[in-house]
């Protein structure tokens, strides 16, 4: 475009007929057809843009790949011209160095050096052809491409106008799990899998025993109470109580807490206490004499004492953490409209109140980590609707607490316990659809933070890195993996459209899976049949988003393996023959040595400003951290 014309363009244009991704076998050599872009099942093709090239930053020095630039109904994605791993992307679904997801996209940026930068929307004017565009990512990202202004500024306008109009008109999220589902389905990739950390998914009842097997936790049982959720929708189908309450008692005490999530055991530790979480208190029920002799069982959890420990208390509500998120986010992306100077950089974060948060749950787990080594007692974790911060607090306290939750096996199937099958809400907390911004809030990424508080304090006693911990945070706004797609696994459950087996009822035998003929002929068995029923893939097989380069990175080479040394913050429980020995020095919280380093970081950066410039140093104001009472009431018999 010339200088100084005054031709304008309106970005709502009548799209081309959708280009189905066929690759064209006798017209294209081995070489194109692999660096071609591998639709999924349902995707096709808006717009493409050659000889684009993408800036990256790589030790201070930026560098240009030249490739081609994809808009598709689902992500856009750029496929470089000379790809060092060609059978990466043969066999994922999504590449996270150069593919973004439709949902996963903050706002796109048009640029050129004759005009301001201009976001743009799906009713936006251009007054210029873009000479480069930048998309920003809700997971940090920044993709930053530029067109070649040889003659090519008709296909830089085409695939500007296509990416805003795809990113607007996304669709449902059933669209990402079909695609992914079946491409996975069809390429087989998944029984080709090496599934190199094997997770616990909690879906069955063996997965709970189990796990109740791994802590020895002898006094309790796994209840199928609510199989087929009808006490819950939120809870997961099997549950976790004292093995001296029958089913018939439980029932009853569904209708006292929010949403029936009644206290069910957590983790029990090695010297006996156990670790609870239970939603409030209904305030309008009236339970009878019966009803709370049932609830004391199941706080009480066989001991003749217990803590209940308010995490909402001094604790930051969703809507604080969201504007402090906001704020994060604005200052780490840094983009064209804010600039925040290196002096100022320190003081702007803190301002955020982020680093306070995480002081605060990193202190609260520390807390009753001490209630329950220290004092061996008991501790119920109560929160309003036990969604939320239940699922850090419990999720911390067993990642300070046992080994195992260190691994990466062990922390995968952590997460699906505390947080998927307990019934975190990541669909309106994550927010991928725009469908409940009152209700967004990034709890799961606050608890990703703290992980690497502990994982930058303890570094060997992890088996996974901060690559692995990034790679996690990412994958949370990926759409084509189930992981973090659903409220529950109730939800999860509606969803799934590939149900393989059905069941009927009787009043003499109950519900029963009904096998039909087909499936006798084929010689398959009810777990042979549960096999075959096709779920999407999940977040965990790695292979389906990460390079084998990328996955080496997830592995901690300075592991040291804790089998006799259990405990992080200065205990230490030693594992014998006959008994668990617990030797506690001067409790030390996690919290506090999270201050320690905050104040030690400022105090060097203030120091070099003062050398540099002369002036006198500011010291910064750190909010204070000071130990404090267990926060909690005591319930005894």
């Amino acid at each position: 475009m010339l200088s100084g014309s005054k031709n304008s363009f309106k970005l709502k244009q009548d799209i081309h007929e959708p280009q189905l991704c066929i690759p064209e076998v006798h017209e294209m050599n081995k070489k194109a057809r692999q660096l071609s872009l591998k639709c999924l099942s349902g995707e096709y093709i808006h717009e493409e843009a050659i000889h684009v090239r993408k800036s990256v930053t790589c030790r201070d020095e930026v560098v240009y790949i030249n490739g081609t630039l994809y808009c598709t109904n689902l992500r856009t994605s750029f496929i470089p011209h000379q790809a060092p791993e060609i059978e990466n992307y043969q066999c994922q679904i999504l590449n996270t160095n150069n593919d973004v997801a439709l949902p996963c996209i903050e706002r796109i940026v048009a640029v050129s050096s004759v005009a301001k930068p201009k976001v743009l929307t799906a009713h936006s004017t251009l007054k210029f052809i873009p000479e480069g565009l930048l998309i920003y990512c809700k997971d940090f990202r920044i993709m930053r491409f530029h067109f070649n202004d040889s003659g090519l500024e008709p296909q830089a306008l085409r695939i500007t106008m296509a990416i805003v109009q795809a990113h607007q008109d996304f669709g449902r999220m059933a669209h990402y799990e079909n695609a992914a589902l079946q491409d996975v389905q069809n390429g087989q990739v998944r029984g080709k899998m090496q599934k190199e950390f094997p997770t616990i998914f909690f879906n069955s009842s063996l997965d709970w025993e189990s796990e109740l097997r791994r802590t020895g936790a002898s006094n309790w049982r796994v209840s199928p109470i609510n199989e087929r959720f009808d006490m819950s929708t939120s809870l997961p189908k099997y549950l976790t109580v004292p093995s001296r309450l029958l089913d018939t008692e439980l029932k009853r005490t569904f209708a006292h807490f929010s949403e029936g999530r009644i206290p069910r055991l957590c983790w029990h530790h090695p010297c006996g206490s156990d670790l609870l979480r239970v939603a409030g208190f209904q305030p309008d029920t009236d339970p009878e004499k019966e009803d709370v002799r049932t609830v004391e069982v199941m706080m009480l959890a066989n001991h003749s004492q217990c803590v209940i420990v308010d995490t909402m208390d001094n604790m930051p509500n969703l809507l604080d953490l969201q504007l402090s998120y906001l704020k994060l986010r604005a200052l780490c992306v840094n983009d064209i409209y804010l600039t925040v100077s290196d002096e100022k950089w320190f003081s702007t974060l803190e301002s955020t109140r982020w680093l306070d948060y995480v002081r605060s749950c990193l202190k609260k787990a520390s807390e009753v980590s001490s209630l329950l080594v220290d004092r061996c007692r008991s501790v119920v974790l109560q929160e309003s609707d036990d969604r939320d911060l239940n699922c850090l607090v419990a999720s911390l306290v067993q990642v300070m607490l046992d080994p195992h939750s260190r691994t990466l096996s062990g922390f995968q199937s952590l997460v699906q316990k505390e947080w998927v099958a307990a019934g975190h809400p990541f669909q309106q907390r994550i927010n991928l659809l725009k469908e409940a911004d009152k209700e967004e809030s990034p709890v799961f990424l606050l608890f990703l933070d703290c992980m690497w508080q502990l994982l930058q304090q303890f570094p060997t006693a992890f088996e996974f890195t901060e690559a692995y911990l990034i790679a996690l945070h990412d994958s949370t706004y990926v759409p084509f993996f189930c992981t973090f797609l659903f409220n529950n696994q109730w939800e999860q459950g509606r969803r799934n459209q590939h149900k393989s087996l059905s069941q009927t009822y009787t009043p003499v035998n109950g519900w029963r899976d009904f096998i039909t003929e087909q499936h006798l002929l084929k010689g398959m068995y009810p777990t042979a049949i549960q096999e075959e029923s096709t779920y999407p893939p999940s977040i965990w097989e790695w292979s389906l988003h990460y390079s084998h380069q990328q996955q080496a990175q997830f592995k901690n080479p300075v592991y040291v393996s804790c089998s006799n040394h259990a405990v992080l913050n200065n205990y230490t429980i030693l594992h014998t023959t006959d008994k668990v020995g617990i030797c506690a020095p001067t409790v030390s919280s996690l919290a506090e040595e999270l201050k320690l380093l905050q104040e030690k970081m400022s105090h060097e950066f203030t120091t070099r400003n003062h050398t540099q410039t002369g002036c006198s140093s500011r010291k910064q104001r750190v909010p204070s951290c000071h130990p404090t009472e267990k926060s909690g009431r005591t319930c005894q018999k």
